[in-house]
């Protein structure tokens, strides 16, 4: 149910924010050097490796890293790449992700290919066997603040209380985290 649920929910969300999403990649091809969408190599279900998109905030001669770990985020912002990120408008073409089962709407928040400590801590825990989401437990108590074992114990609290109704829950606390930008520090 949760697959269909995604499914259907991006599918409408993409013909929704269709003038949105061409906008915002325009915009970016027209105040930066470099593609509208970046692909990252992300961690999957059962630690495969698939390419998540965003819309490119970061000059294309920025380090792949996660962006907490770059000593002066600032100074790699593309001229609008702090607007879509305060409103995590960069992460809409993840919807495709979701379309294509690569992610779902809630779960874990997907690691970079680099993360090891993250990596290894969610699959000693099992929460790699969950489609990581656009959403999770983790990111609407933390976000970018935690810390990497307390991220991965709400993860892990996040799969034992896994249900739809629960998910419902974190989708609605999302969308008051993003229009009160809390826990955004770039």
């Amino acid at each position: 149910m949760k697959r269909i649920f995604d499914f259907c929910l991006a599918l409408l969300a993409l013909s929704v924010l269709l003038l949105p999403i061409t906008a915002i990649a325009l915009l970016v091809k027209l105040t930066s050097r470099g593609p509208a969408i970046y692909w990252s190599d992300r961690i999957g279900r059962d630690n495969a490796i698939f390419r998540m998109p965003k819309f490119r905030t970061m000059r294309i001669d920025t380090p792949a890293v996660a962006t907490h770990l770059l000593q002066n985020p600032q100074q790699f912002l593309t001229p609008i790449g702090s607007f879509l990120r305060r409103t995590s408008l960069d992460e809409l073409p993840q919807l495709w992700s979701i379309v294509k089962g690569d992610m779902s709407f809630v779960g874990p928040r997907p690691a970079l290919f680099n993360q090891d400590d993250l990596i290894s801590l969610r699959s000693r825990c099992g929460v790699d066997k969950i489609r990581p989401g656009l959403t999770g437990w983790a990111q609407i108590n933390g976000r970018d603040e935690l810390p990497i074992p307390q991220k991965v114990s709400l993860d892990e609290e996040y799969m034992k209380r896994q249900s739809f109704l629960f998910d419902l829950h974190i989708l609605l606390l999302t969308f008051q985290k993003v229009f009160r930008k809390d826990g955004i520090t770039h």
